[in-house]
């Protein structure tokens, strides 16, 4: 028997689930699809290798959900600190002072309690599913994929790999960089693929939770460490936290090889003092990292979100902060097309969710890119520019400051004369129809 939705969400990842909880809340009836079945946590589990900096912007989004709470009595860890600045050693370095190419992020300095909080997605995501099992509206279908998708001039039907029939008004794929309704959609993409790979590990560390997340630039890629939890019921005065370590693949694959103990001899030379002591690794992955746009946002009845839409260097762990403004911004036009008696595929009311994600979503793909490549060169004319600008940027709270609320979902807009400035880039917006 076909079985009717108002809305099918393909992918019951972060932003998927968010997608669903976002309309079942509202009353629409919803389908959530997805290959996996329910994320498993426990208290005293490692934890995961995946994690994000999920942004304020991010955290008011999950509040408005109602799986905040949820997070925070699993596990999420505040930061109010963020440091960045220059790494290795470079002929022109010693021509400047030496905490000169750094720049420090405070909550105090931004008005705020907190920066952010590092979570790890099966947290998110957990936190997510079970909100949607708990809501009347939302239907959810685990353990199968989309396999058709035909649409029409009143609806879309939906062939799910087990056989099983469903139609609604609009398909939403949020399921991933390799999106499935994306292909069966017919919507292309454009694909850059970066030279590095990213190594992700779980480590633990003596001492106390820290407060502050880092990024060392190196030539060869940034070194990241990202605070998690106490590990101190199984390991007295010792804690979790999430190393990033951007390199060739070929270096990345001998690292992941070596035995732990020589992993930490390695990850200690080549990081920054500022790590603190290791003395554990629970997990080690490397993966690719590529910057991806699909060419547009929605055809017919099927529009995309997150992954599925883009994908950005992993630089700044902005991925699904974006994910999440898409969700939020979807999920607002789709209530107002309800309330109003509009199509939910109208082609006037999807044109404007590309509109408004679009552009942003550029407007990071380029910042992250520019830090990429600038930071990846060591030429001694870009060492010094840099150098000089990470310098300008802690003797000029003000505009730093500005900035830095815009990345983490405090402040709406850019400061005018960044926005200006990026568009003078070629390409910052490629909705059709826009300058």
């Amino acid at each position: 028997m076909t079985q009717r939705f108002d809305f099918l969400v393909v992918g019951a990842g972060m932003v998927g689930a968010a997608i669903a909880n976002g309309l079942g809340r509202q009353g629409h009836t919803v389908a959530l699809i997805d290959q996996a079945h329910a994320p498993e946590f426990t208290s005293d589990s490692d934890p995961d290798l995946r994690v994000s900096a999920l942004s304020a912007g991010s955290e008011r989004y999950l509040r408005e959900l109602g799986a905040w709470p949820a997070i925070r009595n699993m596990r999420a860890m505040p930061y109010t600190r963020l440091a960045v600045w220059e790494g290795g050693e470079h002929p022109v370095r010693r021509l400047l002072p030496a905490t000169f190419a750094r720049t420090t992020f405070s909550a105090p300095d931004l008005g705020t309690s907190h920066l952010g909080h590092i979570v790890e997605n099966q947290v998110t995501q957990k936190a997510l599913w079970d909100l949607a099992l708990a809501c009347p509206a939302i239907t959810l279908f685990e353990g199968t994929s989309v396999s058709a998708i035909v649409t029409g001039p009143e609806q879309a039907t939906v062939t799910l790999a087990n056989g099983t029939t469903l139609e609604t008004r609009l398909v939403i794929g949020a399921d991933g960089a390799q999106s499935r309704v994306r292909e069966l959609a017919g919507i292309g993409v454009t694909r850059d693929q970066y030279a590095q790979q990213a190594l992700v590990a779980s480590v633990r560390y003596r001492g106390k939770v820290q407060d502050i997340t880092w990024q060392a630039f190196h030539a060869s890629g940034p070194r990241a460490f990202l605070p998690l939890h106490s590990a101190t019921e199984q390991h007295p005065g010792e804690c979790w936290a999430s190393l990033v370590w951007y390199d060739a693949p070929d270096v990345l694959n001998r690292l992941k090889s070596l035995p732990e103990a020589d992993f930490i001899n390695e990850i200690h030379k080549a990081f920054p003092e500022e790590l603190p002591k290791l003395t554990a690794v629970a997990a080690r992955a490397s993966f690719p990292i590529a910057r991806q746009h699909a060419q547009r946002y929605f055809l017919d009845r099927v529009v995309l979100a997150g992954d599925s839409a883009h994908t950005i260097n992993p630089l700044a762990g902005q991925g699904v902060n974006l994910g999440f403004q898409d969700a939020a911004c979807l999920q607002g036009l789709l209530d107002e097309a309800r309330r109003t008696g509009q199509d939910p595929a109208s082609p006037d009311l999807l044109a404007r969710y590309e509109h408004q994600r679009r552009p942003a979503n550029r407007r990071m793909m380029l910042a992250m890119d520019l830090f990429y490549h600038l930071f990846s060169n060591r030429l001694p004319p870009l060492y010094l520019a840099r150098n000089l600008g990470l310098g300008l940027a802690q003797g000029v709270p003000f505009a730093r400051n500005r900035v830095a609320r815009y990345a983490m979902g405090i402040d709406e807009g850019l400061p005018a004369p960044l926005e200006a400035l990026l568009k003078r880039v070629p390409g910052w917006r490629t909705v059709p129809g826009q300058r």
